[in-house]
């Protein structure tokens, strides 16, 4: 099945593009209600952006990376086709998984006090940026597997 961006890209691909960038730009507005003390609002935003995400990684991200990458990359790590996507695959999970541990945190009690985060403001940066260098490695690998001769 081929996608819509004229790439060598499928649909699954281009769809999944598409809502990383949207998705990414809600993390930005999530980010000014937090600003603007609309915290409820914040944690919502980013709650349904994370699981959101998560739901494209196992759709789309993961049977890709496992399928095409983890079985070759040692063998071929200095190419830039399985360099791109492990920086990706890398940053993106530390992203998602600080971000399932910050929810967790957040929203419920199950984390014990003691492994509780403080100094939210800076986790929360910390978070934010993690998640747009993995955007921006991700456009990079869609752009090195589907665009490139």
């Amino acid at each position: 099945m081929s996608g819509f961006s004229g790439t060598r890209a499928s649909f699954p691909a281009d769809l999944n593009l598409i809502a990383q960038i949207v998705m990414g730009v809600a993390l930005i507005g999530g980010a000014f209600l937090a600003r603007a003390k609309r915290y409820k609002a914040h944690g919502v935003c980013m709650t349904i952006v994370l699981l959101l995400n998560l739901v494209a990684i196992g759709a789309v991200m993961w049977p890709s990376f496992g399928y095409l990458v983890l079985p070759r990359l040692w063998s071929h790590r200095n190419k830039r086709f399985y360099e791109v996507a492990a920086i990706h695959g890398v940053l993106g999970a530390a992203a998602e998984l600080l971000g399932l541990y910050i929810l967790l945190v957040a929203g419920t009690n199950i984390v014990p006090a003691a492994l509780r985060i403080k100094g939210w403001k800076f986790w929360m940066r910390v978070e934010l940026a993690l998640w747009m260098a993995a955007l921006l490695a991700g456009i990079g690998t869609y752009l090195v597997w589907y665009t490139r001769p």
